[in-house]
């Protein structure tokens, strides 16, 4: 991540003078394309940029999240109609549709059957404010679940947009400032899925390796800890067990 610089909604970003990669231009959540080509922010938060990536976005860790095409989310199946299961990603979105065989290797006769309160970790296949946002639990090009699916036993925890985002980061430590899963993992075997809805899954051997997992990631988004203070959180979290 190169910069970082405030915006406020309706302001102009000319991402020529940002980005010099001259491949195609990644918008990210935040930004609109408007007919003559430059940038337009939708939202307040800071302004992102990955040149290596040539992507602009914006960070508005603590707004309302907006679905995004190939987002991955935590959804709860809500209800059920024919074809599709439509599920909540946050309290404030409409329903997303996520087709019944959007599943790997699902047919009529072995599709999923999901029940209402099920969860599952999705990817976003559709999305446009003037309809409902589509979700799917497999590659559409491979058919692969790559992970995605029903998720079972574990807890749920609520985060920050932007807390999301950096455990969704490739490089959790060097670009989003993230130590506290890897310092966890050389203590305790562990499952998580993470949302870019905000919401995280995790599992583990007990309720107090989850309950731990589920704090340590909370604490620090809500504290804004940097790589020390989520080791010595850590720490004091682990003598409770």
């Amino acid at each position: 991540m190169e910069a970082q610089t405030v915006v406020l909604p309706g302001d102009r970003i000319e991402h020529n003078d940002l980005l010099g990669s001259p491949g195609p231009l990644r918008v990210g959540p935040g930004l609109r394309q408007i007919p003559t080509a430059a940038l337009v922010s939708t939202v307040a938060g800071s302004l992102c940029t990955d040149e290596k990536k040539n992507a602009l976005w914006i960070d508005n860790s603590y707004g309302r999240y907006i679905p995004q095409l190939n987002d991955v989310v935590l959804a709860t199946v809500h209800h059920s109609s024919t074809d599709f299961y439509h599920c909540a990603l946050t309290s404030h979105t409409t329903f997303a549709q996520l087709p019944q065989l959007a599943f790997e290797g699902a047919t009529k006769k072995t599709r999923p059957q999901l029940s209402p309160g099920s969860l599952v970790y999705a990817r976003v296949s559709s999305a446009s404010k003037h309809v409902d946002p589509e979700i799917v639990c497999c590659n559409l090009s491979t058919g692969k679940s790559e992970g995605m699916g029903e998720l079972k036993g574990g807890m749920v925890f609520d985060i920050s947009l932007g807390m999301a985002r950096r455990l969704l980061m490739s490089k959790q430590k060097e670009s989003g400032g993230i130590a506290v899963l890897e310092e966890i993992a050389e203590k305790f075997p562990f499952e998580i899925a993470v949302g870019r809805n905000g919401r995280i899954w995790v599992n583990s051997g007990g309720v107090k390796e989850i309950l731990i997992i589920g704090r340590a990631i909370q604490e620090t988004d809500k504290e804004r800890l940097d790589l020390s203070g989520q080791k010595k959180l850590l720490k004091k979290l682990l003598r409770e067990i």
